[in-house]
């Protein structure tokens, strides 16, 4: 055959292989009642160096290869699913609505953040660095990397594990993505900033190469990675969602009157790809776009005086979420989750006694401080205890810590391992605590029981299935101011 015709064929037997195996084992563990989105992730590692890999070396290096083509196009397609993810947990946000909610955000995420970091700085002066460094690390890099790794939590986790449990609308879902969405942007920054001292000749700051001459000074590296995130997502938050609205309303707009799916799509997209111009991670553009749809309202067209206009407008905004949020859950979610599993390698480069002693102060450093945020702000023992477990999730931001350091040269592979695995350990168990809770009919927070959004979409039959995922079910109004 053609080489074109061939790397086409490779393509698609790769893809059906990852989406195959995602589906599989996601349905397996949503028959024994566990979070489907642990099941993709093993489909892809059954896929991986750590199964295929030593029945079939061959075959597995054959039909996933880590270079060339048909990788790039997989991770291409595997970004794409993380990105809307990302975009529907930011839709399913909801704005806090003051008292004890906005009381809980503020102290967990105050508490979550500091308390952890701290025990990251203090846990790298006990371990030997020296022998965790990759060749462009240093004490500085990886003391921050210390301390990210054990305060990260994860939103696309998080929210997949909440969206299969069909508890994405609750009260207690809001606190804990608030929470997340707050710790992720601050420590995405710091991400940056470690990124920074490891380019430290500037070339990361596309800004200054149209301005200067290629390099910027280190202290302009730095201040630009730690601010421009920040204010990216509080200026396309403020002036996003009339932005949007006036574009699907728009009569000149002929994405949006022919399809209403493709035109949202192209705008996570826009801004996605504006972040990248910007030198800083698309998954802002991703949560900015969400939270311009959840806010905005779709107008009538102009000169549109049909009777209804106005109902039909929002009724096909609706079906134009539901539309992209099915096809994103049924492909490329489950493609990103698979290819997380294909990173997985324990068979070399792990220490087994560093990851005990690093998982263990892990989960109490931060299960700890989130605990005690949430019991000043108020909260009971019982909400207390069931942030605390959730919030230890670190699943793909944990994996996207440990692979962009380790690319970076900052980490090397034995803490990469353990970056890893910590992240799937913790949002296992959060997917199992969280489920138990869900099966048994548990009030997540004792204010639960009073939001509509709960009560709609957490039923009897939703409770006695935690892998349930309501794709097709209501989903919370996003076009509410």
């Amino acid at each position: 055959m053609p080489a074109t015709t061939s790397a086409t064929a490779h393509l698609l037997c790769a893809l059906a292989a990852l989406l195959i195996a995602a589906h599989t084992v996601g349905w397996i563990f949503a028959r024994l009642r566990q979070p489907q989105v642990i099941g993709e992730i093993l489909g892809g590692v059954l896929l991986g160096p750590m199964a295929l890999g030593l029945a079939a070396p061959d075959a597995q290096r054959w039909l996933l290869p880590t270079r060339g083509p048909v990788a790039d196009t997989l991770g291409g397609l595997s970004t794409l699913g993380l990105l809307l993810l990302v975009h529907f947990t930011g839709t399913d946000l909801r704005r806090t609505d003051g008292g004890s909610e906005r009381r809980t955000v503020t102290m967990v995420t105050v508490t979550g953040l500091a308390l952890p970091f701290a025990v990251g700085l203090g846990m790298a002066h006990m371990a030997d660095l020296a022998g965790l460094s990759g060749p462009n690390g240093s004490p500085a890099t990886l003391t921050l990397v210390f301390g990210m790794a054990i305060a990260v939590t994860s939103v696309p986790v998080i929210s997949r594990i909440m969206l299969d449990l069909g508890i994405l609308g609750s009260l207690f879902a809001r606190i804990v993505l608030a929470v997340a969405i707050a710790e992720d942007v601050v420590l995405y920054t710091v991400l940056a900033v470690v990124l920074g001292f490891a380019q430290s000749d500037g070339s990361g700051v596309p800004v200054w190469r149209l301005v200067g001459d290629g390099t910027a000074p280190p202290a302009v590296t730095y201040a630009y990675y730690a601010v421009v995130p920040v204010v990216f997502l509080a200026v396309v938050c403020r002036w996003g969602p009339g932005l949007y609205s006036r574009l699907a309303a728009a009569r000149a707009n002929p994405v949006a009157r022919r399809s209403s799916p493709a035109h949202r799509l192209v705008f996570v997209l826009v801004l996605c790809s504006v972040c990248c111009g910007l030198g800083i991670d698309p998954v802002f553009g991703a949560l900015a776009s969400g939270m311009c749809v959840s806010r905005a309202n779709i107008p009538v067209p102009h000169g549109d005086i049909t009777p209804g206009a106005a109902s039909t407008a929002a009724t096909d905004e609706q079906e134009a979420t539901d539309t992209l949020r099915s096809f994103a859950l049924a492909v490329f979610v489950p493609l990103y989750f698979a290819r997380v599993g294909l990173q997985l390698d324990l068979s070399h480069h792990f220490d087994a006694l560093f990851f005990c002693w690093f998982l263990a102060l892990a989960c109490v450093a931060k299960s700890f401080s989130v605990w005690l945020g949430a019991r000043l702000a108020g909260e009971r023992q019982a909400t207390a205890v069931n942030l605390a477990v959730v919030m230890n999730a670190r699943g793909g931001p944990g994996i996207v810590l440990a692979s962009v350091t380790y690319a970076a040269g900052v980490i090397d592979q034995n803490f990469f391992t353990v970056l890893v695995l910590l992240s799937v350990i913790t949002s296992y168990v959060a997917g199992q605590w969280l489920g138990r809770a869900v099966a048994r009919g548990l009030e997540l927070t004792d204010r639960d029981a009073q939001d509509p959004s709960t009560a709609q979409q957490l039923t009897p039959d939703d409770a006695s299935h935690p892998g349930h995922r309501p794709t097709t079910a209501p989903h919370p109004k996003e076009h509410q101011p």
